[in-house]
């Protein structure tokens, strides 16, 4: 059943204000207590699960409990930490990985939300970038790829932080993106020269017009036809991946996603998105969340296991996000609706400590029972893995202060 709300906003649920001692909150004194850790993150990999990924039924199970639902919970490579059976592949590198089960989220719907897990920010009059462009703002670029690829759905936009912080759309992995090859007839001395006219023509209007516009068109042509004479296209090439290798992953738009995503971060793209959605389970939650389990769990253990087999896990960032959580209470439509006063994320590599759970929720999923991280937290966690002052400001076009992050700390016991 679909979400009436999905593209409609609800009056915000009002959090519980943190315990204050000594003027800094509990969540504070944790992260300030923790030792320093160098910056190790050069990348990241997030995959964005559209609609509200259960909880209950992937990273917080709650067996024996009215909340359980049809699934189980299973050992990991980590001893006392269990996650959803619907992971058995995922469970054996759980080593690698950490889970926060006490995000203590505010919206309760799925556009604010979203806005909200993707920003750190909640929606106003103002649009504030995502934070893949927020990581291509402030890190310098090492590739001849866009530094910031979304894959199978649309990133948020860039905002004041300009078009050359926009993700570039792959709407399938694996399809050639028409636009970075000459129409057929063109030769490449043909183009090329058509290409060198168009370069003259958009530089002598511009310098009669004082527009941003043009400027954001010039670098987007720009971008475009360096990626169009770079052999780093090849990443995009998955026709050339051994048959054993997308079997690993699965043959599927988030495995080949998953895949993609490895072969962009290899490449020295700093921000990759991997799009699902299908995860709002008003109804038939446990149908629905086997089979997002048959095709994530293969994916996400080959592109665990292959990072860190190659080194590239210290210095790549994994991270899994929904807008919030879905409500312990099993519906009369087998379903579960939306919750955003807990939920969890998968969090791993750029210097995370593995095999580690940060926060709980309490006996039944309903609330966070200690260490609540709120949703900016995740964004300051990201940053200060990859070096990046999340309390910087930058100016807007209208010469408005914004910071990179509204108002997050680390989570640093992921680092310890």
């Amino acid at each position: 059943m679909a979400c009436k709300d999905y593209k409609l906003s609800r009056r915000a649920m009002m959090g519980a204000a943190g315990a204050s001692v000594f003027g800094l909150n509990i969540r504070d004194l944790l992260a300030y207590s923790s030792v320093h850790h160098p910056a190790t993150a050069e990348q990241v990999i997030l995959f964005w699960n559209g609609g509200g990924m259960s909880h209950i039924d992937t990273w917080d199970p709650k067996p024996g409990r009215p909340t359980q639902g049809e699934f189980n919970p299973i050992n990991t490579s980590v001893p006392g930490m269990q996650i959803s059976e619907i992971f058995p592949k995922l469970s054996k590198q759980m080593h690698n990985a950490a889970l926060i089960r006490s995000i203590a989220g505010t919206q309760g719907a799925h556009g604010r939300a979203s806005y909200n897990l993707q920003t750190s920010y909640l929606p106003g009059p103002i649009r504030h970038p995502g934070v893949g462009s927020v990581v291509v703002h402030e890190l310098d670029n090492n590739s001849d790829l866009p530094p910031y690829i979304t894959i199978s759905g649309q990133a948020p936009q860039a905002s004041y932080l300009g078009q050359s912080c926009e993700a570039y759309y792959v709407s399938a992995p694996g399809e050639k993106d028409p636009y970075l090859t000459f129409p057929e007839g063109i030769t490449q001395v043909r183009g090329d020269r058509r290409l060198e006219q168009l370069a003259k023509f958009n530089q002598r209007f511009l310098n009669k017009k004082n527009d941003t516009r043009l400027t954001s068109t010039q670098t987007a042509i720009e971008d475009a036809v360096r990626l169009m004479r770079s052999p780093a296209l090849e990443a995009f090439e998955l026709d050339k991946v051994d048959a054993k290798t997308l079997e690993r992953y699965g043959d599927t738009n988030f495995g080949r996603g998953a895949l993609m995503a490895r072969r962009l971060v290899e490449r020295g793209v700093r921000f990759v998105q991997v799009n699902r959605g299908g995860f709002d389970t008003h109804s038939n939650n446990f149908p629905a969340m086997t089979n997002h389990g048959e095709v994530m769990d293969p994916a996400l253990a080959s592109l665990m296991e292959d990072l860190s087999e190659s080194g590239m896990l210290e210095k790549t960032m994994v991270i899994m996000l929904s807008e919030f959580g879905r409500t312990p209470r099993i519906n009369d439509n087998a379903g579960r609706d939306h919750w955003a006063s807990v939920f969890s994320c998968f969090i791993a590599g750029g210097g995370i400590k593995g095999g580690q759970v940060i926060g709980s929720s309490d006996e039944d999923g309903a609330m966070p029972k200690d260490r609540p991280v709120q949703v900016a937290d995740i964004h300051a966690t990201l940053c200060h893995a990859m070096g990046i002052d999340h309390e910087k400001e930058v100016m807007t076009p209208l010469l408005r202060p914004m910071k990179l992050v509204d108002n997050g700390v680390p989570v640093k016991e992921l680092f310890s």
